[in-house]
């Protein structure tokens, strides 16, 4: 009975034997993201070293860990550091299989696309590792001229290795921050550094709601499936997912006035208040200074300033 289930239940998982459809895909992918959401919010509640820290000391240390990471050109020192944020991931709690789909799944992919042309001689010039292609002198593509032949450069695959790991290396900590601290508390922690509160209450409130939003969204497909008796065509589909679109604005105007108007009624003067009081402990400033430390030595030797 302690035991608390994370995945939704079997009747919402809407999985049958035949090849998803339309709706049924973007539906199944709605209660994905719900699931991720209420697996990150159990992260946060684990007693891991990240979640024992003061939500504040994550924010600004996490903050000045990636600026430092962004200006690190030593392939080594960002390896260094993203071995760390596995490490924190593991005394975090945080399972690292998880970690990594999370982390490698999309944006280093992407990053990785983005510099697929830095590796031929086109575009950067050096030691040639794999020939591609021999073009002969005086090659043209349109006005722009082209080498005789076209190379892989070892200094193409270390600068798309460096801006990929650099690119890994800043989303894993925004990651760890995000797995390891509860919503409120880090809403909170913006406030307290100043970020005007518009800004935080927007998010806040998105943040919320989208749960709202996403169970109608399942009740929507429910409605539509106990009442279907035949699969309609991909036009049609797209066309109702079209005009549920439009009523959930509609609904979700109507729902914000209300919802500001009860805010208001119940002394809502523009700002949250939340319970939950931050105290410093003697770890929370071993492992801001630890962190702030690490990113000194990060941008000193980036600068050359530190010979690594």
């Amino acid at each position: 009975m302690q035991k608390i289930e994370i995945a939704p239940c079997a009747c919402c998982t809407f999985s049958t034997g035949k090849k998803k459809g339309f709706v049924q895909k973007a539906i199944s992918d709605i209660f994905t993201f719900f699931e991720e959401c209420l697996v990150n919010d159990s992260i946060a509640q684990r007693k891991g070293l990240l979640q024992s820290l003061d939500p504040r000391v994550k924010l600004v240390s996490m903050v000045v860990l990636i600026f430092a990471v962004a200006m690190t050109h030593d392939i080594r020192l960002l390896a260094i550091v993203y071995v760390l944020t596995l490490i924190c991931a593991y005394l975090s709690k945080v399972e690292i299989g998880f970690f990594l789909k999370r982390v490698w799944v999309f944006i280093p992919i992407f990053a990785g696309i983005i510099m697929i042309p830095i590796l031929f001689n086109v575009f950067t010039p050096g030691d040639a590792l794999v020939t591609l292609a021999t073009l002969g002198p005086n090659a043209h593509l349109g006005p722009f001229a082209l080498p005789p032949v076209i190379t892989i450069t070892r200094q193409g695959v270390m600068m798309a290795a460096l801006f990929v790991l650099r690119v890994a290396t800043c989303v894993s900590t925004a990651v760890l921050l995000f797995l390891t601290t509860p919503r409120d508390q880090l809403f909170k922690s913006l406030r307290s550094l100043k970020v005007p509160k518009v800004y935080v209450l927007t998010m806040d409130m998105c943040y919320r709601y989208i749960f709202l939003f996403t169970d109608m969204v399942r009740g929507f497909y429910t409605a539509k499936k106990s009442r279907s008796l035949k699969t309609l065509p991909l036009v049609e589909e797209q066309k109702w997912v079209g005009s549920r679109v439009g009523y959930t604005l509609i609904k979700a105007l109507n729902m914000s006035e209300k919802v500001h108007g009860a805010m208001v009624s119940r002394g809502f003067n523009g700002d949250i208040k939340i319970m939950h009081r931050y105290v410093l402990h003697r770890r929370d400033y071993v492992a801001c200074v630890s962190v702030i430390a690490l990113s000194l030595f990060l941008m000193l030797a980036s600068q050359n300033l530190i010979r690594v």
